[in-house]
């Protein structure tokens, strides 16, 4: 990354798109491929199957949507429930609201701040016993890095419960050599402009089972039926991406090994600078892409005079997520566990992370932090 000496403002993780995006949609706009689907949509798809190593890819507005979708395929109606994580953003337990389903909360684990496999199983025995299975169970794959899913597999296998894969932050990770995405009934992944890969907005439903697949796409584009006339025999979504935003999307597919090595040297920078800090663990049974580099403060006296030392030299950053447990709307929400999620809420730090940093960018950034 060339040093490029500047004091503007450090983001927490700004898009990085360049030559090769911009030529790509502009190719889009001349052909007038403008409408919500396109050659661009189709070659997208086949890109980010490809790398997530699944047969099919359904190209949404946002992840959100994926995450809707993909648990209507898991039959989520309205009165059941769903094993979600706590520690994750709102938008896994939102989807579960849509369909009129319950989010059941679960803790994390200490050795990869993802959902605790353990507490998944408990919860699923006991509801097991009292005939009271979850319609689903949703992992989130936290801040790049997968959850442990040899477990979560073979629990869910067992007590017949469809698992869902949010990788909404790990495009490019990967679980004992298998990238993520590639988990369960289908994987759920984000192009928002904070993601590792962007097309500004958007997102993505990626599964091996063509019937999940065909359901999808049939209701992102408001399920109407294949004839000639508007006809519609269910509630369709408008939920398809745009063709010229696919184009952005290929090349950053093009370009995600670059920025994934950008944010990793970035996550090797910072460790090595501040070796009195503790960093999010990197588990062993995989690859993290490292989409945002986090670190635990001593106690929250201690992780608000980072935040605010680095926002009084204009670098933003935030604290760790707050669990869904602890958020109003959440409130009377059933939880399992709490007290892990709740410290990395207390003293998590997410730093810069952007694959566009520049040296000097990264120096401004550890200056802050030693300042507080």
């Amino acid at each position: 990354m060339t040093d490029i000496r500047t004091d503007a403002r450090i983001y927490l993780s700004p898009p990085d798109v360049g030559d090769l995006e911009r030529k790509l949609l502009l190719d889009a706009f001349d052909s007038n491929w403008v409408a919500p689907v396109g050659p661009d949509l189709d070659a997208f798809e086949e890109q980010v199957a490809e790398r997530v190593g699944v047969r099919h890819a359904v190209a949404l507005s946002s992840g959100t949507a994926a995450l809707h979708l993909a648990l209507i395929a898991a039959g989520v109606r309205r009165g059941d429930t769903v094993l979600v994580p706590s520690f994750t953003f709102a938008a896994t337990a939102n989807a579960v609201v849509y369909l009129g389903a319950r989010p059941v909360f679960v803790d994390s684990t200490p050795d990869s701040w993802n959902v605790d496999p353990e507490l998944v199983i408990e919860e699923l025995r006991a509801r097991a016993e009292r005939g009271n299975l979850p319609r689903a169970v949703i992992a989130v794959d936290m801040y790049g890095q997968c959850a442990d899913y040899a477990p979560l597999l073979e629990a869910c296998d067992r007590y017949g419960v469809p698992l869902i894969e949010d990788a909404a932050e790990a495009l490019g990770a990967t679980y004992r050599g298998r990238p993520a995405g590639s988990f369960g009934l289908a994987g759920v992944l984000s192009f928002n402009g904070n993601k590792i890969l962007t097309t500004g907005g958007g997102g993505m439903l990626v599964t091996d089972d063509g019937r999940v697949a065909k359901q999808a796409r049939h209701l992102s584009t408001q399920a109407r039926e294949p004839v000639a006339h508007y006809e519609h025999r269910m509630i369709g979504y408008n939920y398809r991406l745009s063709n010229l935003l696919a184009a952005v999307g290929r090349g950053q597919v093009q370009r995600l090994e670059q920025m994934i090595a950008a944010r990793t040297a970035t996550f090797a920078f910072y460790r090595a600078q501040l070796p009195d800090l503790t960093f999010m663990p990197i588990a062993a049974y995989g690859t993290p892409n490292h989409w945002l580099t986090c670190v635990l403060a001593d106690d929250e006296g201690h992780r608000d005079r980072l935040l605010a030392a680095l926002n009084g030299r204009d670098i933003e950053a935030r604290p760790a997520w707050k669990p869904m447990h602890l958020q109003p709307v959440f409130q009377d929400c059933v939880m399992r566990g709490g007290e892990v999620c709740a410290d990395l809420f207390r003293r998590g730090v997410c730093l810069p992370s952007g694959s566009a940093l520049t040296d000097h960018d990264r120096r401004r950034v550890v200056d802050a932090v030693r300042e507080g």
